[in-house]
């Protein structure tokens, strides 16, 4: 009895974009690159513009006065919280389109503070990053010791 093929497994997208394929000896941040990661941030800036778009209609669709007192804090409460995740989601949009801009100014892909490349890998993983690895770990070292925690 023939053995059936196994099928491909489908690659891993990132808001619908696969994970750029560096080639050997590639220079960094090339207009390729760049390009990759301006479309992957729009792609994720819709997604969040979408996403607050189905928020107000939903709340403008299950708004409703209830007379019971604990149905009514039930909704106030669901409701509290989807503004609050908007909320957060806008300032990744305004964070977004930082970083487009910085993209735009070709600045995008290296570490705010030190300078060196972030490294395709971790642009990938957080595509609004501005520290590379190493100052991002002492910046966390830092606030855990001004905050305690």
């Amino acid at each position: 009895m023939p053995r059936k093929k196994a099928s491909k497994q489908t690659e891993t997208t990132i808001h619908g974009y696969p994970p750029y394929k560096e080639k050997k000896g590639e220079e960094y941040m090339n207009e390729k690159q760049r390009a990759h990661f301006k479309a992957l941030l729009l792609a994720w800036k819709q997604e969040l513009m979408e996403e607050v778009d189905r928020t107000v209609t939903h709340m403008k669709d299950e708004a409703a006065n209830f007379p019971d007192p604990a149905d009514r804090a039930t909704q106030e409460e669901e409701f509290s919280l989807e503004l609050r995740a908007r909320d957060r989601e806008r300032k990744l949009i305004k964070k977004i389109d930082s970083t487009i801009e910085t993209i735009d100014a070709d600045d995008y892909g290296f570490c705010e503070q030190c300078g060196v490349e972030i490294g395709i890998r971790r642009l990938e993983a957080r595509p609004t990053a501005t520290l590379c690895v190493d100052c991002k770990t002492l910046d966390e070292i830092r606030e855990k010791q001004i905050t305690g925690g």
